[in-house]
């Protein structure tokens, strides 16, 4: 699934010209083009390179993001893609469950695909396995864990329900967005937990 989504984005990314590549992505600060080196990034990454970064980036998660970002983006876009296009069948992670591939894959696409107006349909089955994994994760490690004993989240697409307190309904994929600090699918949910959902990320 991991690969699936890879090449799917890099399909989309061949259409774009360069004026999108600039466009700013739902990640702040971060461009298209560079939300897409961070994937190329991630795809190369291995269990012992990241913790060596990450002692490196004096175990600052965004130092360690942002040098990941200057060390991955080609003086080009196509030279970026390109990059993309070579990484995505590689199979190598960081320590961490398999699942965080999911996520990565997922809520950075959307990063990319929202902004651009590009519509895109991903497994119901890695929709979940995402959200899942999110709501496992403390907020320490960019998770919703201790969100989601604030309020119970309910995906009708999926059949799943995740959480205890108000409901918030919609989409997994939105639902994922949202835990993960998107808050631009906030509204595409709805619900009394709506409220204590939008505080909390």
């Amino acid at each position: 699934m991991v690969h699936a989504e890879r090449a799917a984005l890099v399909e989309d990314l061949e259409r774009l010209d360069q004026d999108q590549w600039r466009t700013p992505s739902l990640c702040a600060g971060w461009t298209v083009h560079d939300v897409v080196a961070h994937l190329v990034d991630t795809a190369r990454t291995t269990r012992l390179g990241f913790v060596t970064g990450l002692v490196r980036a004096r175990f600052d998660f965004d130092r360690q993001n942002a040098r990941g970002v200057e060390r991955a983006r080609g003086a080009s876009p196509q030279e970026t893609l390109r990059r993309l296009r070579e990484a995505a069948t590689r199979r190598s992670t960081p320590p961490a469950p398999l699942d965080s591939r999911l996520v990565e894959e997922i809520v950075h696409g959307e990063d990319i695909r929202r902004p651009l107006g590009i519509a895109h349909r991903y497994p119901q089955e890695a929709a979940v396995r995402a959200l899942r994994l999110q709501t496992r994760t403390p907020a320490s490690f960019g998770g919703a864990k201790e969100l989601v004993t604030r309020v119970r989240l309910t995906a009708g697409d999926a059949g799943l329900t995740i959480g205890t307190g108000p409901d918030v309904e919609g989409p997994a994929l939105s639902l994922l967005l949202a835990v993960t600090g998107r808050r631009v699918a906030l509204d595409d949910l709805a619900g009394p937990g709506l409220p204590t959902l939008a505080a909390g990320i």
